[in-house]
């Protein structure tokens, strides 16, 4: 099977479970209510293992190692997991709420996206930020907070597939992108990714 076929598949079985999750939410005018009270940082969890478990659906996050990552970029382990997924909790310095889980390809790119260094090619992985993205610059991999020119965008919840390339073709890749809809972030960045909604952002 080559490898576009393996992306085309992959892109089908995501959109396929992104729909399921989206008619098992509830109404999106619900959806957006509870994506935007959780933007208040008061609503910011205290645990890192709440936190953390949030990105994904239980039967992924309840298992799943969990780990923070300092300043520096160094990662620390909270919890050993034992399912291939890691969980990171809501990163404090941004503005919303943006918890992530992650199986082991999508890993690797994280560690090099982390460590500021080009993630390696042809290794498709998957992400759940189900608690949404609400807070990141469409255009600046490592921005913290919103400026006047970094394309700042908010995505409610949303699956990630990350490592291909092939699998980004025909998407939308502006900085602007109507975030309701599949489209991809960081294009023209080692970092490009298909973000895939899963619920009425």
């Amino acid at each position: 099977m080559t490898s576009k076929v393996q992306c085309a598949l992959l892109l089908a079985g995501v959109i396929s479970l992104a729909a399921c999750m989206k008619q098992s939410t509830g109404s999106a005018d619900s959806n957006t209510a509870a994506t935007e009270t959780k933007t208040d940082s008061a609503a910011k969890p205290s645990d890192p293992i709440s936190s953390a478990e949030s990105a994904a659906p239980a039967s992924i996050a309840h298992d799943a190692a969990v780990v923070t990552v300092d300043a520096g970029g160094a990662m620390k382990e909270l919890r050993k997991g034992s399912n291939g997924w890691t969980c990171m909790p809501d990163a404090p310095d941004t503005p919303g709420p943006d918890p992530m889980c992650f199986d082991a390809n999508a890993g690797k790119w994280v560690a090099a996206w982390v460590a500021h260094k080009p993630p390696a090619a042809g290794t498709v992985g998957l992400m759940y930020m189900l608690e949404g993205g609400t807070d990141a610059s469409n255009t600046d991999p490592y921005a913290k907070q919103p400026t006047a020119d970094n394309d700042w965008v908010k995505t409610g919840p949303h699956i990630m597939v990350v490592g291909s390339p092939e699998i980004l073709a025909g998407h939308p890749a502006g900085t602007k992108p109507d975030t309701s809809v599949p489209y991809v972030m960081w294009a023209g960045t080692p970092y490009a990714h298909l973000m895939v909604p899963v619920k009425g952002s």
